[in-house]
């Protein structure tokens, strides 16, 4: 069963979030730079034959590909433990469940905004982003 947040809620718990989110952009981009240093240094092993392989350079680039790869999981799985949804790690854009007239719905937010001042349907996505007013907090709950 999800975890449901009121907008209280959610902005308390946004400073959290987004601090593990901006260290999972981190950690994805030192993996993605490890990725491509080690997929280039393979090719160059390629081409030439295999001969005097740097060992120790080969492994150095794979521990930090690894690295940065667990802990770009350990983070996602951090925000995902708070109860939030991770929608588009690219974007930024993180989810809060919550119930608005008894149906489930998100309180959208991106990364870059100040506050949540945005929800959508499940099925609407960041499109379908409408702005929250005092009828939709006086409609909606949390846990």
């Amino acid at each position: 069963m999800p975890r449901y947040f009121t907008l209280a809620q959610a902005e308390r718990a946004l400073p959290g979030v987004e601090k593990a989110l901006r260290d999972a952009l981190v950690f994805r981009s030192e993996h993605q730079k490890a990725d491509a240093e080690f997929r280039e240094f393979t090719q160059n092993i390629m081409m030439m034959g295999g001969i005097q392989v740097d060992h120790g350079r080969v492994n150095a680039i794979k521990s930090r590909k690894d690295q940065s790869l667990v802990s770009l999981k350990r983070k996602f799985e951090e925000i995902q433990e708070s109860g939030c949804l991770v929608k588009d790690l690219d974007a930024g854009l993180i989810d809060f469940p919550t119930l608005y007239k008894e149906q489930e719905v998100y309180l959208c937010w991106r990364f870059g905004e100040q506050a949540i001042e945005f929800w959508h349907g499940v099925d609407e996505g960041f499109r379908g982003r409408k702005k929250i007013d005092a009828e939709f907090v006086a409609n909606h709950r949390g846990e």
